[in-house]
């Protein structure tokens, strides 16, 4: 029935944060037109949370070895905005889009529905 998600990043540098997914994260694009990149991201799962608050939605790459990855996008000028702590679900952090913006990071400790069949 579904053949993906498309996540959208609102953001106040849009051309500069295109850059960073590009260029530091690596992520392979298309051009939708006009400069619109599109990037592929990896296998995708979706969670749903209660809250007493406004609703709102979260957005986490998910890493393997998040040590690693952290020491890695560093390598590639990335800042690390949030250093690793450890959650009960497992181990956070974030990098800074050029924009400003945190991107969250996690490797989880809890499983995970990525290798589930379609």
């Amino acid at each position: 029935m579904f053949s993906g998600a498309h996540v959208i990043l609102y953001t106040r540098d849009a051309e500069a944060d295109r850059a960073f997914l590009k260029d530091v994260l690596g992520f392979p694009h298309v051009d939708a037109g006009r400069g619109w990149l599109v990037f592929k991201l990896p296998p995708a799962e979706i969670a749903v949370h209660p809250t007493e608050d406004e609703p709102k939605h979260e957005v986490y790459l998910m890493c393997e070895d998040l040590t690693r990855t952290l020491a890695d996008l560093e390598d590639r000028g990335a800042e690390i905005s949030r250093p690793i702590t450890e959650q009960s679900w497992g181990l956070l952090a974030a990098v800074r889009l050029p924009s400003g913006t945190e991107l969250p990071l996690y490797e989880p400790r809890h499983p995970t529905a990525l290798d589930l069949p379609a």
